[in-house]
């Protein structure tokens, strides 16, 4: 009984992904065709073109990444606030004054430097 559940929800994923793939392929060969002659002078693509323009800019812009629930910086972020939290205040102190060396920035909460006049 588990084995058929598995089966159906493959077939359902392999069916939903072929739609929406054959979909997203139909969206990037319409806008294409539409846009980049007008604008750029380009030549106009086939189906088969813009779903490999499609492809190449998923592994160069998105990858796989966002498929399997981790955003963007999402784990560096949770590592970076646990790390936060468990620093003493003199710690978070000593860290922003080392990144206000190397980034430069003046936090809101320090005064602007006084000028002569």
């Amino acid at each position: 009984m588990r084995a058929q559940r598995v089966v159906q929800m493959l077939v359902m994923v392999l069916i939903v992904g072929t739609i929406i793939v054959l979909g997203f392929g139909q969206a990037v060969l319409h806008l294409w065709n539409w846009l980049m002659p007008a604008t750029f002078g380009l030549h106009p693509i086939t189906y088969w073109q813009a779903l490999g323009l499609l492809g190449l800019s998923w592994l160069l812009f998105g990858g796989p990444r966002g498929f399997f629930g981790e955003h963007r910086g999402g784990h560096w972020r949770h590592r970076m606030r646990e790390r936060w939290e468990s620093m003493t205040p003199e710690e978070r102190e000593r860290f922003r004054q080392g990144m206000h060396g190397r980034c430069g920035h003046r936090h809101h909460h320090e005064p602007a430097p006084e000028t002569k006049a």
